[in-house]
């Protein structure tokens, strides 16, 4: 069982439904931290609600390639990223390991404008991860490692809990973790999802987060867009984690119990 779990809602602002979706999975304890999207039309909605106390300090950044507009300019133009409408269109294999220099700068540019743009809307956020895992891929891994160095808040590493992770991907997602772990410095120890844990699959020590895009399921409990239609994402986590103790990502900046002490004296 994990010393401690962060049950992380993704995609907060992305529409008023999500981000009260999120706010009631907050309030009912269910999550602990959350990310939001600064590129979405709910997002300045998202960090008023990120104000609440049960809230505050435990809503972190996720860093937008893939969906809508871009905030800043210079990677409009590249088609690695943008179609010709100046939207996001992502077209950059997950086998790239470097990236130019005009494409790192864009990148490192959006990145800088997406965490200034919560700034301005009163979120200081308490780490990064990226929608649809653009992290994962290993020349973007780095620009947002080094960025959350820089900002001293920690980031996701890769999903690295599963059944369905083959040798091949393991090994990637191996490295890719040793090197944002190296960069970054702050990071949980296992990242999983709800299938992941109804499979049995929680590690047996360290801190785990678990990654959700929890909805309604009812008035009083959740779902969530991993699992089947009509499972309780409660349940699941009642179940497989009772009495782990629910931090947000802000826990780990706080001596002396971090993920990254943990890794290093194994």
């Amino acid at each position: 069982m994990p010393s401690r779990v962060i049950v992380n809602a993704d995609d907060f602002g992305l529409n008023e439904h999500t981000n009260a979706v999120i706010l009631h999975a907050f309030h009912s304890g269910l999550i602990s931290s959350a990310t939001a999207m600064a590129t979405m039309p709910a997002f300045k909605a998202a960090c008023t609600l990120a104000q609440q106390p049960a809230l505050r300090g435990r809503v972190g950044l996720h860093f937008n390639l893939t969906y809508g507009k871009p905030l800043s300019e210079a990677i409009r133009a590249l088609a690695q990223f943008c179609n010709a409408n100046g939207e996001f269109d992502l077209n950059l294999s997950r086998k790239r390991l470097w990236l130019g220099r005009q494409a790192r700068e864009a990148v490192a540019a959006e990145l800088a404008a997406q965490w200034q743009q919560c700034l301005d809307y009163g979120l200081t956020p308490s780490h990064l991860d990226s929608h649809q895992h653009v992290h994962n891929r290993w020349p973007i891994g780095e620009i947002v490692a080094r960025f959350a160095a820089r900002e001293g808040v920690p980031i996701r590493l890769a999903r690295n809990v599963g059944h369905n992770i083959g040798p091949a991907k393991r090994l990637f997602k191996t490295l890719l973790n040793q090197r944002l772990r190296q960069l970054a410095r702050l990071t949980a120890d296992h990242v999983c999802t709800p299938v992941d844990l109804r499979n049995g699959l929680a590690p047996e020590h360290g801190v785990l987060e678990v990654v959700a895009h929890p909805s309604a399921l009812g008035s009083h409990d959740f779902g969530d867009a991993y699992l089947a239609s009509g499972e309780s994402l409660k349940a699941l986590l009642d179940q497989r984690l009772a009495g782990v103790p629910r931090i947000g990502y802000g826990a780990l900046r706080d001596p002396p119990h971090t993920a990254l002490d943990t890794a290093s004296n194994r």
